[in-house]
């Protein structure tokens, strides 16, 4: 086998497959962790946040969707921007999506033990959640046909119980309860919401990373993304709202397991349902750190491969296809940052790589359309510029609001970038690419 076939991906998913992992990536974020935003905003002004974040990401991935299918390669962002900016574009967008995509699991995985240790107490939450590194490292390591077919099965399962969940809670909603304490923290308090609105559809730009994956990217990715947005806008309001109407949002605002908890609240701790639900509701956390791996693994072996990080992280498992030094690699820093972070810091540093990928993907689609406008597009943006500018514009909202309420992660991050930028110049890696 020649070295370019070694790096050639299998081209097997279909548009329920894109469906499947666009919605499972990003599911988890239904169950858990947007919860943190009620906090430090209250239920009408977390609600107003994830309206602004809603509007962001539904003119986003219209206006990505032009940018993959136009350029379906494993790198996404990185290679969109690198196209449009060169090396330093592709330093940027790399960066970002690779922050996101391995930060998202140990979040992912934080809660997944957290859901277990509430329906068996005896299992600690850190031992369950670095289980889960080793099981779906192994899984990922199959192939991709096999990682989308687990990926459509707990994605269905999570999907039906999250519609389950709404239907059971519905009934006893309050509009008084929701509607307590709305906005104790004022319109200051929207803005400090913003990362954990974008916790309900983080990381569903990781559909790009399987792009080289796709049967027939060109007509296949947009319906995978489009069916994808719409199936996240309807379970994230739905979840929030009646969630909110059931107690107090003190009581479920600084847990990682809230729809448990409200179940309980509604039917009994005890009652079997309530202890059903638990258990079931590990198929959309399964479901979203599975498609994670999978995003972070395609992005790391990406990278490698344009010269971006060391060439073994860019080599594909000879029966496998699949690229087994990017998954390992991943998983060994995602478990360093289990060991050292906490929830609502691991979203918050997700949600800044997810903005600024955002922001220069957004710029990127602007920039090529005037540098290549012969460059075929078989999806085309609706609304063209109005959709990315609006997208770009709340992108850059959101990037303000968590540098300005999270200064010290956000040194963190951005001088991560400054260390990268100036390594790759020093040992003048940007000429050769």
């Amino acid at each position: 086998m020649s070295a370019e076939q070694s790096a050639s991906l299998k081209k097997v998913l279909k548009p329920i497959h894109l469906w499947a992992i666009a919605v499972g990536l990003v599911i988890s974020g239904e169950y858990f962790g947007w919860n943190y935003g009620w906090g430090v905003s209250g239920t009408i002004g977390f609600l107003i946040a994830t309206l602004v974040v809603t509007i962001m990401y539904v003119t986003f991935i219209f206006s990505f969707t032009e940018l993959t299918t136009s350029i379906p390669q494993a790198g996404g962002p990185f290679s969109y921007s690198h196209r449009a900016f060169g090396w330093w574009g592709g330093i940027i967008a790399g960066y970002a999506t690779l922050i996101e995509f391995l930060i998202t699991p140990p979040a992912i995985a934080f809660a997944l033990g957290s859901y277990t240790h509430f329906l068996y107490p005896s299992l600690q939450v850190l031992e369950v959640a670095l289980a889960c590194y080793a099981i779906f490292i192994m899984i990922n390591l199959l192939g991709i046909k096999e990682s989308a077919f687990f990926s459509l099965v707990v994605t269905i399962l999570a999907v039906a119980e999250l519609l389950i969940y709404i239907g059971i809670v519905a009934p006893h909603f309050s509009y008084e309860t929701f509607v307590t304490e709305p906005m104790p923290f004022g319109w200051p308090g929207v803005f400090a919401a913003l990362p954990f609105a974008i916790w309900f559809y983080l990381a569903i730009e990781g559909v790009a990373m399987v792009a080289e994956e796709v049967e027939d990217p060109k007509r296949t990715i947009s319906l995978g993304y489009i069916y994808g947005i719409l199936t996240l806008v309807v379970l994230a309001l739905a979840v929030m709202i009646f969630t909110g109407g059931v107690a107090h949002w003190r009581r479920l605002s600084e847990i990682d397991y809230p729809l448990p908890a409200a179940l309980g609240i509604v039917l009994g701790r005890d009652n079997s349902l309530t202890q059903l639900f638990a258990s079931l509701g590990l198929f959309g956390l399964i479901a979203s750190f599975h498609g994670t791996v999978i995003g972070y693994s395609r992005q790391i072996f990406a990278l490698a491969r344009s010269g971006y990080l060391p060439s073994f992280l860019g080599q594909l498992n000879a029966r496998f296809q699949t690229p087994h030094w990017a998954l390992i690699a991943g998983g060994i820093i995602g478990c360093m940052a289990l060991l050292l972070g906490t929830t609502d810091q691991v979203i918050i540093l997700a949600a800044l790589g997810a903005v600024v990928m955002y922001i220069i993907s957004m710029v990127a689609l602007f920039v090529l359309r005037k540098k290549e406008p012969e460059l075929e597009r078989p999806f085309m943006v609706p609304g063209f510029p109005f959709f990315p500018l609006i997208a770009l514009v709340l992108s850059t909202v959101c990037l303000i609001a968590i540098i300005y309420y999270n200064l010290v992660l956000s040194l963190w991050f951005f001088a991560g970038l400054a260390v990268v930028t100036i390594f790759f110049v020093a040992t003048g890696r940007h000429k050769t690419l």
